[in-house]
């Protein structure tokens, strides 16, 4: 896999994972990047910048490493954590590999314990989202499960509790968050699918008094994110 951007390689250099080669313009000028490059010993490719070009659909700023595939963890892996009131989000079928990059980063920056997405049918950890979430990848649990409505009881039977996200749920104002959480996120166009919104114990919407009736996936994820954390903390 190719991963690609600045800060992106720069958070894989600092960990001890896997990486084949790299890719570098020619006229690259990070000079610590390059050092690190040396430092570890992998097999730097001068190349031209069209060279580059072909390789990511992206703006990769003069370098790629060609990396193994990132690695996701079990879900007893994300459960077995010592918060108090854990906060894991489950995404339902996004599309978006921006989108899903952004949230990552959301994520990893307000203290998310995990992100749980399907198996199928929707955006898979790639290049476009790594690079998205801008080396945050690096810090996050993210566990990969066949099923999330079985996945959504085995929650609940370790006492988390659902809620989920739609344009005509209760204001997430009215909630109180302090208690182990699972927060669905659905599909930027269909929204959450209807066995996994039935699943849920609450659904909730983010108040809107603009024209603007509806968020951006991650946009809507990060306000939910902060709202949870933020309430916690009275």
């Amino acid at each position: 896999m190719y991963i690609y951007g600045k800060n992106v390689v720069y958070e894989k250099l600092k960990s001890d994972d896997l990486i084949k080669e790299a890719f570098v313009f020619k006229k690259f000028s990070d000079q610590e990047i390059i050092d690190l490059l040396k430092m570890k010993k992998i097999d730097i490719k001068w190349v031209d910048k069209y060279q580059l070009d072909k390789m990511v659909n992206g703006l990769h700023q003069g370098i790629i490493l060609n990396v193994k595939d990132f690695d996701t963890v079990s879900l007893d892996n994300i459960l077995n954590n010592d918060s108090r009131y854990p906060l894991i989000v489950m995404l339902d079928h996004l599309e978006d590999p921006h989108n899903f990059g952004a949230i990552i980063r959301s994520c990893e920056a307000l203290g998310v314990d995990g992100i749980i997405i399907p198996n199928d049918r929707a955006v898979d950890i790639n290049g476009t989202v790594i690079k998205t979430s801008a080396g945050a990848i690096q810090y996050m649990k993210i566990a990969k499960v066949s099923n999330l409505v079985n996945t959504i009881k085995v929650l609940k039977d370790k006492g988390y509790w659902i809620i989920g996200t739609d344009m005509n749920g209760t204001s997430y104002n009215d909630m109180k968050y302090d208690m182990p959480i699972c927060l669905v996120i659905g599909n930027e166009g269909k929204g959450m699918s209807r066995l996994v919104k039935e699943s849920c114990d609450y659904v909730v919407s983010i108040d809107m008094v603009g024209k603007t009736n509806s968020l951006n996936a991650s946009v809507a994820t990060g306000i939910m994110i902060a709202k949870i954390q933020n309430s916690r903390k009275l």
